[in-house]
């Protein structure tokens, strides 16, 4: 594709003519360039990684009989928050060229009968970890994103989604509290990185008892951390940091006065020594994970100075580091391989969407 070549000029505006401190911000024009990745994706079913427990020789299906909303994007979890970054660019870009086909693709895969397949799907048997809990809290996300906009067809697919949404918040209040520990990886089950999406959704839609639950979890698994090892990442197949998504959920968990006392208790030498991941080979489905570490690292870093605020020295610094991070990654999401390509974009898209100054 042309516009890989030409990506961080479309994303970048250049601020008192400091480059160094540019803003990374989403056009109309970028935004349909990240659409078209995943609405290549969505429709696609193969190759497919199921996480699938078969419970007999009736349930070897493909994945579109399995998963009729969600087979697209190499896997489950993929295929949601690929549709969560086209409602989200639709949303804020209505105008973009890809506005009709991101329309039809959402009225194609929201609707009632796709979505009661998937809810169907979940009551099956051995299905009580089936994408817990990384898959369960993008769902959220999406449904938070759709019920948050003042849009008939948002409106809509919401609607449609709402007994999915409903049955994984259902599946959420009865696993945390038996979750005796959190999980602390740098790839899907991360427990901090769910606990703040699913935070999203809890506030979003005003479930207090929801909302309370993760708080109660947040601060009990992670509210006595100290000195996190954040010397010890990058793990080689990482695309989350555990220290910086622990710090960036707690973030919004504890008041401002705590937070800041919290974090320097936990990563008391931030940002020092931290640099963006040398991806060597971006045709390996592990190695290209540490891209998707790069953006989730600016996300973090940028959540960071946002909630330490501007008076803190070191808000600026994060938010250079964050944009260095970003930069080293941009572009490459449409590499030409589909490791990468099916789900770097939503990466990209919730950093720049979420950053703030």
């Amino acid at each position: 594709m042309r516009w890989v070549r030409s990506i961080l000029m479309g994303l970048s505006v250049m601020t008192a003519g400091q480059a160094q401190d540019a803003d990374l911000i989403l056009t109309d024009a970028v935004a349909d360039r990240f659409a078209a990745l995943a609405l290549t994706c969505v429709r696609r079913e193969y190759p497919n990684k199921l996480d699938h427990v078969m419970n007999g020789a009736g349930e070897v299906k493909a994945p579109k009989k399995l998963h009729p909303a969600f087979y697209g994007c190499f896997d489950w979890h993929s295929s949601v928050h690929g549709h969560w970054m086209l409602v989200k660019l639709l949303r804020d870009h209505p105008g973009m060229a890809r506005a009709a086909e991101i329309r039809a693709v959402l009225d194609e895969n929201l609707s009632p009968d796709r979505i009661a397949a998937e809810v169907a799907y979940l009551g099956q048997g051995n299905r009580k970890s089936f994408e817990r809990t990384y898959g369960w809290a993008w769902l959220l996300k999406l449904s938070a994103e759709l019920r948050s906009w003042d849009d008939p067809a948002a409106a809509r697919w919401a609607q449609a989604l709402q007994p999915l949404a409903d049955e994984l918040v259902a599946q959420f209040k009865t696993f945390l509290p038996k979750q005796t520990y959190p999980i602390r990886t740098g790839v899907h089950p991360n427990t901090a990185f769910s606990l703040e999406l699913a935070l999203d959704y809890a506030r979003s839609v005003r479930d207090g008892p929801f909302e309370a639950l993760i708080l109660d979890c947040a601060r009990a698994w992670f509210g006595r951390d100290r000195r996190g090892p954040l010397a010890w990442e990058p793990g080689g197949e990482d695309f989350l940091s555990p220290c910086l998504e622990e710090a960036a959920l707690m973030s919004r968990v504890l008041p401002r006065p705590a937070f800041h006392q919290w974090l320097d208790a936990f990563l008391p030498g931030l940002p020092g020594g931290l640099v963006p991941a040398v991806v060597s080979d971006r045709t390996d489905p592990k190695i290209v994970h540490l891209d998707g570490l790069n953006l989730s690292r600016a996300r973090a870093l940028h959540r960071l100075a946002s909630a330490l605020g501007p008076a803190d020295p070191r808000s600026a610094t994060m938010n250079r580091l964050a944009d260095r991070h970003a930069r080293v990654t941009l572009p490459h999401l449409a590499s030409g391989n589909y490791e990468g390509e099916h789900w770097l974009a939503t990466f990209a898209v919730r950093m720049l969407s979420e950053q703030k100054r």
